[in-house]
């Protein structure tokens, strides 16, 4: 017996882990604005560092996250779409 399945399967595409930081203002909300868009676009994070310090106008996240090659294109236009997000920069 054959079965053909005519549906249209999925690619496997490879992933690399790339390490980011994205400079943002908002102090912890703008950070906690950053995680929530990470989560939304199902990037898988590896690692995730914050830096919020009170009094200086800027934040830090560095992360580790692992995107196919196309991701790597609009990575930073995803996240760079986020209001508090002033950089997004590959390390």
């Amino acid at each position: 017996m054959t079965v053909l399945d005519h549906s249209r399967r999925n690619t496997w595409a490879p992933r690399l882990q790339r390490r980011h930081e994205i400079v943002t203002t908002g102090g912890m909300q703008g950070v906690l604005d950053i995680g929530t868009t990470l989560r939304a676009c199902g990037y898988p994070v590896r690692e995730f560092a914050v830096e919020v310090l009170d009094g200086v106008p800027y934040s830090s996240v560095t992360c580790i996250v692992s995107l196919t090659a196309d991701e790597c294109d609009t990575f930073a236009d995803r996240l760079g779409a986020v209001p508090a997000v002033v950089s997004v920069e590959p390390c």
